[in-house]
């Protein structure tokens, strides 16, 4: 798959995204489906529709969708292809009327995620690449402009972003490990991503949990398209064909120039630990 496939998915993430906004103008009922796991209509409503226009356009290509039952995918591993699908990520964002959330689809072939879209409702904005044909920004009204990473190339010139949502003083220890000029937060993981692909940010670090792969494969075809790096926290690819979909050892997302440093430093704390 390649460019013509990177535009159907780029107008289904668009019609999941007027429905995600539709349902956050107005008053919504908040669900759990585990502690601190908060979900509402316009996940399992985007869900729905990213899944059936998905498998409308790419017949018996595996979905893995946040909100759809793990049997609709149970077969992924062994697929060529394989979608990624987090309908609203950024969901505590969502709830409390904070901006920070988008709309994720990422594409697996064989082991590398080489299509990627993350589209902002409510900032109008969406992100886009394929790997080895590039990225780019597109607005509201159509607008589309080439994004690239950063070209900062140390540690003490480099502002990295990391969670919102979930702090704790693991994190703050491991943050502050890195030596960077400048920490930020943003909420959604897709947001964290599209700023190192747009060079708003040289590094997004989450160096433990890093959520689901459906948080991760939109972000990694994305900056890796922009020309940046991702592996995870100990340097290694993403595996998607994991038994388990849960980004258990966290996620670096860089320009590239800084990962083997940031790698490095976060080496080193785990042995200091």
């Amino acid at each position: 798959m390649s460019r013509p496939e990177l535009e159907v998915l780029i107008q289904i993430a668009a019609e999941a995204a007027a429905l995600v906004a539709d349902v956050y103008s107005k008053p919504f009922e908040v669900e759990y489906k585990g502690p601190r796991d908060p979900v509402t209509i316009a996940d399992r409503r985007a869900n729905e529709l990213i899944v059936e226009r998905l498998a409308r356009e790419f017949p018996g290509v595996p979905i893995v969708a946040e909100e759809s039952a793990p049997e609709s995918f149970a077969n992924f591993h062994a697929a060529p292809s394989v979608f990624f699908v987090d309908p609203v990520d950024g969901t505590n964002e969502f709830i409390e009327h904070n901006p920070e959330f988008v709309v994720m689809i990422g594409l697996l072939e064989a082991n590398v995620a080489t299509h990627g879209v993350v589209h902002a409702p409510m900032l109008g904005t969406a992100w886009a690449g394929v790997v080895g044909l590039g990225a780019e920004r597109i607005e509201a009204d159509g607008t589309r402009a080439p994004i690239s990473v950063t070209s900062v190339r140390s540690l003490d010139e480099a502002t990295i972003v990391s969670s919102r949502s979930h702090r704790s003083e693991r994190l703050e220890r491991a943050l502050a490990a890195l030596g960077v000029k400048a920490i930020t937060s943003m909420g959604s993981a897709g947001l964290k991503g599209a700023a190192v692909a747009r060079g708003s940010v040289d590094a997004h670090v989450a160096p433990h949990y890093a959520g689901k792969r459906w948080d991760a494969a939109a972000v990694d075809a994305l900056a890796t398209a922009a020309g940046g790096t991702v592996t995870d926290a100990w340097g290694d690819p993403i595996d998607y064909r994991a038994a388990t979909l849960t980004n258990d050892r966290g996620l670096v997302a860089s320009n590239g120039r800084i990962h083997a440093a940031l790698l490095e430093r976060l080496r080193q704390h785990r042995e200091e630990a």
